[in-house]
């Protein structure tokens, strides 16, 4: 059976992104913290909350492949069938990030994008406009939470608002593979 959400809990969390808050919100992988990924002052909450060098860069989702142009000077044509044969959630590092808030991009100019299919996530992007932040909801070197009972009461009262949708669900998620793909083809395994 699949679980829905419910509306009002995706229009609390549009509106604190909107205004520049930070959520915790279940993703196509692990429980993540987000905010709007153009809002440079909200990713630097997240950096704070994380207690976590901004030297080490967060990936963003998106609710389309074919909105991945507005944020890298070009996708190259791997990532296309990478996305469309990956059997579990990937993020993949793009060369030439662009239009995000400037300390989502790595030092290499590079960004981690993953399309992400999980229902509230993809609704609140595309009720968003924009990319979503994601990292996992746990301090900078703690172990990643695999389900929502797992987060700690720091990053619980760190945040703006909570989503409801999927806190009863105990599953032990896992992190998504991450590939970094060069300008000309190039394949590096970060995670798999």
């Amino acid at each position: 059976m699949e679980l829905r959400y419910d509306k009002s809990d995706l229009l609390q969390a549009l509106e604190v992104l909107r205004k520049g808050g930070i959520i915790l919100y279940p993703t196509d992988t692990v429980w993540g913290i987000g905010c709007d990924a153009t809002n440079e002052e909200a990713v630097r909450k997240i950096f704070a909350l994380k207690q976590r060098s901004d030297a080490k860069a967060m990936i963003c989702l998106l609710d389309a492949p074919g909105k991945l142009q507005g944020y890298v000077d070009t996708v190259p044509e791997m990532a296309w069938d990478l996305i469309d044969c990956a059997i579990r959630p990937m993020t993949i590092i793009y060369p030439g990030a662009k239009n995000v808030a400037p300390s989502l991009i790595a030092e290499d100019g590079s960004l981690g994008i993953r399309i992400t299919s999980e229902p509230f996530t993809q609704a609140l992007c595309t009720a968003l406009h924009k990319p979503l932040v994601s990292t996992s909801a746990n301090i900078s070197g703690e172990p990643t939470a695999r389900n929502f009972a797992q987060i700690s009461e720091p990053i619980r009262q760190g945040v703006d608002y909570i989503v409801q949708f999927r806190q009863h669900d105990m599953t032990e998620a896992q992190p998504s593979s991450i590939v970094k793909l060069g300008i000309n083809n190039e394949v590096k395994v970060i995670r798999e």
